[in-house]
């Protein structure tokens, strides 16, 4: 990474935001810290990082939860949730919102630093990826894969970035029934770990978003097919 690739970390506890400043910056990153959720939106604004570091436990009326809610309304960055906090409901939700990742403290800097760069390696292979046309799902939904775009009825639908990459990949494996292992592979890359159930939320997420016209079958004791 070159000291170009900005980072913001949002945390409330100055001894971890520091350490984990310390870590990105040994790494070549550019971090910024923010303590607050009104100060994460501001930094955020002002420095548009590459990727958002999130604690859910954020003193204030804006939590952490809220700060990802607002972000994914006209943003993809990646984030990932820093929290103390290890209850599935709060995983959940948080993929839900389009978290990218997931840290439970106490975490290993060193480990933290790695899934950082992981995430960013992934979204820079996308990014640079040669974008083919658009595919036309049916039912109105279009998803263009150079824009980074989903339309409903010529429309356009928030997805946030796992979301459309989910979306993208059934879409060029449209017909084929793949596996919770298949797609996370495929989509999350074969260095992530975590919860295979990750695809079943954000399947929920596609179909609640892109309604009734989204032909995404459950292939039961396997996995999901786009036809």
């Amino acid at each position: 990474m070159t000291n170009e690739t900005v980072v913001v970390v949002v945390e409330d506890d100055p001894n971890i935001a520091d350490l984990v400043e310390l870590y990105l910056r040994r790494e070549g990153f550019r971090p910024y810290q923010a303590d607050s959720g009104e100060r994460a939106l501001e930094v955020i604004a002002q420095r548009r990082p590459s990727l958002v570091l999130l604690d859910i436990g954020l003193p204030g009326e804006i939590d952490g939860i809220e700060v990802c809610r607002r972000l994914r309304r006209d943003s993809q960055v990646p984030i990932v949730f820093l929290t103390a906090r290890d209850d599935e409901v709060d995983r959940v939700l948080g993929l839900e919102l389009g978290a990218d990742d997931y840290v439970t403290k106490p975490f290993s800097p060193r480990e933290l630093v790695a899934r950082v760069k992981a995430i960013l390696r992934r979204a820079g292979a996308r990014a640079d990826a040669a974008a083919p046309g658009p595919i036309d799902l049916g039912g109105g939904i279009v998803v263009d894969r150079g824009r980074r775009e989903v339309t409903v009825d010529g429309e356009p639908v928030a997805l946030a970035a796992r979301e459309f990459d989910l979306l993208a990949h059934l879409a060029e494996n449209r017909g084929l029934a793949l596996s919770r292992r298949q797609l996370l592979d495929g989509v999350w890359g074969p260095d992530w770990v975590g919860d295979e159930r990750t695809v079943d939320v954000h399947v929920r997420q596609l179909r609640k978003k892109l309604g009734e016209g989204l032909a995404l079958t459950t292939v039961w004791g396997v996995g999901y097919r786009l036809d």
